[in-house]
């Protein structure tokens, strides 16, 4: 427990060092506020599972994919890691059952450092679990990109070694930080290492064959809630 509150410590003060130059909170975009508006409204129920993400968790009809009724999803379209630490209270007060997070993909369009995104992870985990004990983390890799689409969004160019970098470095400290580490990247590669294409909307967003192949993968992991 020493080492791991050590660990943690290290984090917030590499995080407080860092947070001015790539926490992008002073300027919030209005997506972000008006999807907090309604997760104030919903009522506090708990033990429920949490979906906890950008755009691509936010775009999944998790209810019907995972066939679970009970299933909140807290996506907003665009947040990055310091977005999601901003408003872990929104998650945490629910004492939720299970949280799945996928995190990451926003911050590397903004050129944050990869270990500022990784401790940013690491760090949610961390503030979950410390404040709803109970609940299961699990940390999703962040997803393959493919550039060879013609809308492909000009800003995730070149960050395809940033996401398996964090990938392998959120897989390392998953028994450390006491979270489930879940590997979708390589269930959604083709063979050149891309985002196959037919998940793909733009190389980046998911199709209807994306989110059932990823719905796939997460229903294991709901047995036993």
């Amino acid at each position: 427990m020493k080492n791991v509150l050590l660990f943690l410590f290290m984090i917030s003060q590499s995080l407080l060092a860092q947070q001015r130059n790539y926490d992008t909170l002073p300027n919030l975009p209005e997506h972000y506020v008006k999807r907090m508006a309604v997760f104030k409204k919903q009522p506090v129920s708990t033990e429920k599972v949490i979906m906890l993400g950008n755009s691509i968790t936010e775009g999944g009809d998790w209810k019907k994919l995972l066939t679970d009724t009970t299933i909140i999803n807290h996506g907003i379209s665009g947040d990055v890691t310091f977005g999601v630490l901003n408003r872990l209270e929104e998650i945490t007060k629910r004492k939720p059952s299970k949280v799945f997070l996928l995190i990451g993909i926003n911050d590397l369009s903004r050129n944050t450092p990869t270990e500022v995104i990784i401790e940013n992870i690491l760090n949610i985990a961390y503030r979950i679990r410390a404040a709803s004990p109970k609940t299961q983390v699990f940390v999703q890799s962040i997803l393959p990109l493919n550039e060879s689409f013609q809308n492909f969004p000009t800003q995730f160019r070149g960050k395809q070694e940033q996401v398996i970098h964090i990938n392998t470095k959120l897989k390392k400290y998953a028994d450390k930080m006491k979270y489930t580490y879940i590997d979708l990247h390589s269930k959604f590669t083709n063979k050149d290492g891309n985002l196959e294409a037919k998940y793909a909307t733009d190389g980046l967003h998911l199709t209807a064959a994306g989110y059932q192949n990823w719905s796939s993968i997460l229903k294991p992991y709901l047995k036993n809630k």
